[in-house]
């Protein structure tokens, strides 16, 4: 007998036959299985479940009769909520392989659940074609909450955990909204009963419907979340006359009340975060308009005080105009009384003057003459100089009167009054308030007077 050198092909035996190595074998058991099972779902009794570091599980699923290797890689691991216990019947969803290093066959898992949840999503799924053939998951249909809810009821049992988070989330963003628990179980038979009922009490509570209602339970297992699978539920949530925001579970659950509520949170506290949010942020709107107007007021006053200032400056008080008014008149009638002095005065000289010629000149014999036309002349001199002199007192009676017109001295005594809010003169009644004190300057004297009322006007 003569050795045969190894290989890892087929060969030819003499006489045709085809000669397969074991490598090669198993690979062809491999490529037969794998495409002749591409994907599958298995159930069976969990032995032999082994997890080592490299985070694979492995485990052998079994029954009466035969028994099966199966793995999980780490990679699906990671996302199973719960590996199971030695000896749970579970429901498997995976591919058939060959692990050619020992030969044998083996289902690589990528879904694991325990055995009956698979009838529970099957239940499910027919409640979803239903109501997706009604249009129950249309966004269409979705309503928007309103602007801000101000009273919001939450349906959900009244001793969990969400009941506690919900409140304390809507007292802390939004303190000013009215909250109303609607008690009702959240899992077990009864519950999906209590839970339509609580959706209708919820509209009709005392004081009117509420803006929303907040549907909210804990996170929990498949079988603790039925009630929000229930058609009834589903039906009762899409027929509520106000908007529904449901916070079932945890993140990575989603129930078919999610699905047709008009707004879905991934948790309890989210959802009471979505009926919240738009008061913090009005009130962060608010606290920000505060702060700009607070601003705005603050320049306002600021500018007004320069321009006050300003104006203050450029301000003459109407007592030093009037003093200077009162001197320029003085002025004027001194220099009159000056002028007609000095006129008189030359007069005066002229006619004494004549005098002296006239006495020079004037012979013995024309004396009388001469005293007579002195006499007419002296007359018609003095009528002269009466005349001037009157017309002189009329020049300066008329600008004196003038002047008297354009004195504030000549307008208070025509019963007007300048009013003064400290230095400072009023023009306006605007410009004081009632218990002011007001000094009002009279032709003679002043008086002190308190602001009793104003009357504001053109």
């Amino acid at each position: 007998m003569r050795d045969v050198p190894p290989d890892s092909g087929p060969g030819v035996a003499p006489g045709g036959r085809e000669i397969l190595t074991v490598t090669e074998l198993t690979r062809r058991v491999k490529d037969r299985l794998e495409g002749g099972f591409p994907s599958l779902w298995i159930t069976g009794e969990v032995s032999n479940l082994r997890r080592p570091p490299s985070g694979h599980v492995y485990l052998t699923l079994k029954d009466a009769g035969a028994q099966v290797r199966a793995v999980i890689w780490g990679s699906t691991a990671r996302y199973v909520k719960r590996l199971p216990a030695e000896g749970e019947q579970v429901l498997c969803r995976g591919r058939l392989t060959v692990y050619e290093a020992r030969g044998e066959y083996q289902v690589v898992v990528d879904y694991l659940e325990p055995a009956g949840v698979g009838a529970l999503y099957r239940k499910i799924e027919e409640v979803k074609v239903r109501l997706a053939a009604d249009g129950l998951f249309e966004p269409a249909r979705k309503r928007p909450l309103p602007a801000l809810v101000r009273r919001v009821a939450v349906v959900t049992s009244p001793t969990g955990a969400a009941v506690r988070d919900v409140i304390q989330v809507l007292g802390r963003l939004a303190p000013g909204i009215r909250v109303l628990v609607v008690p009702s179980l959240v899992q077990g038979p009864g519950a999906p009963g209590q839970i339509v009922a609580a959706l209708e009490a919820a509209v009709q509570a005392p004081g009117g419907a509420p803006d929303a209602v907040l549907l909210a339970r804990g996170g929990g297992s498949i079988e603790d979340l039925m009630a929000f699978n229930d058609e009834a539920v589903a039906r009762a949530v899409a027929a509520c006359p106000v908007p529904v925001v449901a916070g079932v579970g945890h993140e990575t659950d989603v129930t078919i009340a999610d699905l047709v509520a008009d707004l879905r949170a991934p948790t309890p506290s989210a959802a009471a975060e979505v009926v919240s949010s738009p008061w913090a942020e009005a009130r962060s709107k608010v606290t920000e308009l505060a702060g700009r107007l607070a601003a705005g007021g603050r320049a306002s006053v600021t500018s007004g005080h320069l321009r006050l200032e300003r104006a203050r400056r450029g301000l003459v008080d109407p007592a030093e105009r009037l003093r200077r008014l009162i001197q320029r008149v003085d002025d004027l009638r001194l220099t009159l009384a000056a002028r007609a002095a000095r006129r008189l005065t030359a007069a005066g000289h002229a006619l004494e003057t004549l005098r002296v010629r006239l006495a020079g000149a004037s012979p013995a014999a024309a004396l009388p003459g001469l005293r007579e036309r002195t006499g007419v002349l002296s007359d018609r001199g003095a009528r002269a100089l009466r005349a001037r002199l009157a017309r002189d007192r009329a020049r300066l009676a008329g600008i004196s009167g003038q002047l008297e017109d354009l004195s504030p001295v000549a307008v208070l005594a025509r019963g007007y009054a300048v009013a003064r809010k400290g230095t400072a003169v009023l023009r306006d009644a605007g410009e004081v308030r009632v218990g002011d004190r007001v000094a009002v300057r009279l032709h003679r004297g002043e008086l002190d007077c308190r602001v009793e009322e104003t009357r504001p006007g053109g």
